[in-house]
């Protein structure tokens, strides 16, 4: 194992942290947040990445860093700067007047257990703005800032808001892709870091250089952005603020909201419409959009993954509506605007609610869980099982059982036209059943840890953690927060949070004794 190479991009990925972290406290300055706020919230994580990713720079930089970056070091260092990360962008609510921390900002101090909790809720909610999780638990019972408030998230500082929706922004394609993107040169090793980096079993090379490749894809990202940004602020009429926050949120597929409301709050079929419209877009290959820059149409026309993405939004869609039509007694306008929606923010796990559908009919319920579970397109931002694997995984069944009618045929797995190789099945068949047994382990650990919820709030957060969607159903449904769980179980939901958004495989590979060992004369020797 190369250390420096590890350390090197640990360290760059720290200070290109430093960039939101600044602009979220600009934000909050002109928003007029209090100065001492600001400072305490902002300055001392600003501070922890210059030095410490500095230090790891300029101890892990070689001439031959570019050349060094393998495929083992690569996946370590993503699965270990992502905690990192995560534990930087904690420091906010922890030292801010968020959680409970080392600084006294409600007048009454915090008792050692109330400092404990607010760190590790500061964690959690860090993760899930990371991972495009979007679960919160800035709730009253917690906040020391939302006593005495009707709106918990709301009176948050301003540059708190921000820097929750940004994480959700940059995790959405991820950060250190981002710094793969300004410093291929000096990382290197780029291919290996995007494979354990973005979502979906593959990762299309649009342009002949991966440099070009992450250009093509955060220029579609952030064309998105800035269009959604733009209709919500001029055509919807919301405060440039809300709409920036929004826009933050919806193409990272993450859901974090400026209320507890969040959607909800607006009312608005338009609203909702423009949000429907690009959360659909964030289910996507993001390499389709590029093929339609390129007037390449007929790629996108008869791509099978597409095909069967809108299929199954289009299904729940139906499926929601007539449910709530015939079940629930709604009028079928309300019934067909608030399905479509649910169908989109389930279905690419960016988890808004248009309407409290925890209250759903069974049916219902039902869809919302396999919407969970199923995800969008591979090379999208959404979580999930993702539509590829799992279509894949049916033909690999029809194929087995043509095989057993006609054992000499000769049978081959395609998609979109070329011949898929048994090797690349098999990562999809291990992704699968690691994903199956980590679910059934974590529905037993998490009752034991809850033994007052019920079966379905248990599964709900489960699938709601590892698929990256948020709000689940039950006791934490749309309009509750995830603040009733206890410490064990935050801790335990944020490690699913880490492992959905890196595809499983990319974090258990740590837990791997090979991982750990570096090379010496040729041979494979245990590091003491």
């Amino acid at each position: 194992m190369r250390y420096d190479v590890i350390g090197l991009v640990a360290g760059w990925s720290l200070v290109l942290l430093t960039i939101p972290l600044l602009i979220s406290a600009i934000v909050g300055q002109i928003m007029g947040d209090p100065n001492d706020i600001l400072l305490w919230s902002f300055i001392p994580p600003i501070a922890f990445c210059a030095i410490v990713g500095g230090i790891f720079v300029k101890v892990g930089t070689r001439r031959d860093s570019a050349e060094r970056l393998r495929d083992r070091e690569a996946i370590t260092a993503v699965a270990l700067s992502w905690p990192l990360i995560v534990a930087v962008g904690s420091l906010p609510y922890w030292f801010g007047p968020t959680f409970h921390g080392p600084v006294t900002w409600d007048g009454d101090g915090g008792t050692l257990y109330e400092v404990m909790g607010g760190l590790i809720r500061g964690w959690f909610e860090s993760m899930s703005g990371f991972t495009t999780s979007g679960a919160t638990t800035i709730d009253p019972h917690v906040s020391p800032r939302c006593e005495g408030v009707d709106d918990c998230i709301a009176s948050q500082p301003y540059g708190i808001i921000f820097w929750r929706s940004s994480t959700q922004w940059l995790g959405g394609m991820g950060i250190i892709m981002l710094g793969m993107l300004l410093l291929s040169r000096a990382l290197g090793g780029g291919m290996s870091i995007a494979r354990a980096e973005l979502t979906g079993p593959s990762l299309s090379r649009l342009r002949p250089r991966l440099q070009e490749t992450a250009k093509a894809l955060w220029g579609i990202y952030i064309g998105f952005t800035v269009l959604e940004f733009i209709l919500l602020f001029w055509w919807a009429d919301l405060s440039w603020f809300t709409a920036i926050n929004y826009s933050l949120t919806t193409m990272p597929s993450g859901g974090f909201g400026t209320t507890d409301g969040g959607v909800m709050d607006f009312d608005s079929a338009l609203v909702e419409g423009i949000i429907t419209f690009f959360m659909v877009a964030t289910g996507i290959n993001f390499s389709l959009f590029h093929f339609v820059l390129l007037k390449e149409y007929a790629k996108v026309i008869n791509d099978q993954e597409l095909r069967v993405y809108l299929l199954v939004l289009a299904g729940a869609w139906a499926i929601f509506t007539l449910n709530l039509v015939h079940s629930a007694g709604w009028e079928w306008s309300e019934a067909v605007r608030h399905g479509a929606f649910q169908a989109a923010a389930i279905g690419t796990s960016t988890g808004y609610a248009s309407a409290d559908f925890a209250a759903w009919p069974v049916l219902s319920l039902f869809i919302l869980l396999f919407l969970m579970v199923v995800g969008a397109s591979a090379g999208s931002t959404s979580g999930g099982l993702k539509i590829l694997r799992l279509r894949l995984a049916f033909v690999l069944a029809r194929r087995e059982i043509h095989r057993m009618v006609q054992p000499r045929a000769i049978v081959t797995v395609r998609m979109n036209g070329e011949v898929v190789d048994d090797s690349r099945m098999w990562v999809v068949i291990g992704m699968l059943s690691t994903w199956a047994a980590l679910a059934m382990i974590s529905t037993i650990l998490l009752a034991i840890f809850e033994p007052t919820h019920s079966l379905e709030t248990i599964l709900s957060v489960i699938f709601a953690a590892l698929g990256n969607t948020g709000p689940a159903l039950g006791a934490f449904g749309p309009t509750s927060t995830w603040a009733g769980l206890n410490w064990y179980s935050l801790l335990y939901t944020s490690f699913l949070m880490l492992a959905g958004r890196l595809e499983l495989l990319t974090v258990l590979v740590l837990f791997h004794p090979r991982t750990w060992r570096k090379e010496t004369l040729g041979k494979l020797e245990k590091v003491e």
